[in-house]
């Protein structure tokens, strides 16, 4: 006994008001209202409108996208999302400056580019690449000079037993313990706020 032939459906789909598409999200929207033949046929009907928008779906990507043929089979491109679609979670609050960065603000500092943090640089004299700073960096140079400029106002100032040859590191040393000491001022006054260590 053969199977009953299945009825062909039509593929051209006509709604009283057209579709709109964004292929990009594959997506088909049907402003018209659902018809319902009746109560007992809500699945069929359900079904035969979801079949509409399907059919619809398909025969517009055939009609507007690039099709092409590779080894890998037919591909089909889809053009760019129109639709934007909502965010999953809320924007996040923007982030309370940190003590630093409203001083830098306020005072016009900005950072540093990637070649001003490099340790190295030319130096034309010698023709050489040295470093700015560490073992054997530039900024030690002058405490290696066999001559030194003197300065009349600090040899004024200048405390006893100390010479103009051990000035710069006197100085390197100082500024490091002074940015020790704000360190430790930063890190108090970040528990006070924060009511750690009460």
């Amino acid at each position: 006994m053969t199977e009953p032939a299945r009825k062909k459906i039509d593929i051209t789909v006509n709604k009283p008001t057209p579709y709109t598409f964004d292929l990009g999200l594959l997506l088909a929207t049907d402003p018209n209202p659902l018809l319902l033949t009746t109560t007992e046929n809500i699945e069929d009907d359900l079904a035969a409108t979801a079949r509409d928008g399907a059919q619809a779906l398909l025969n517009q990507l055939l009609e507007t996208c690039p099709i092409q043929s590779t080894s890998a089979g037919v591909l089909l491109s889809l053009p760019a999302v129109e639709t934007r679609l909502p965010r999953e979670k809320p924007l996040p609050p923007p982030k309370e400056q940190t003590t630093w960065q409203k001083f830098a603000a306020k005072k016009g500092i900005k950072a540093k580019t990637s070649e001003e943090k490099k340790n190295l640089k030319y130096n034309e004299a010698t023709g050489e690449w040295e470093k700015r700073w560490g073992y054997r960096g530039g900024n030690k140079r002058e405490d290696e000079a066999w001559i030194v400029e003197v300065n009349e106002k600090k040899e004024r100032e200048r405390k006893e037993g100390t010479q103009i040859q051990g000035d710069g590191r006197r100085e390197r040393k100082e500024r490091v313990r002074r940015n020790e000491r704000l360190q430790r001022a930063n890190e108090r006054k970040s528990r006070k706020n924060h009511g750690v260590g009460k």
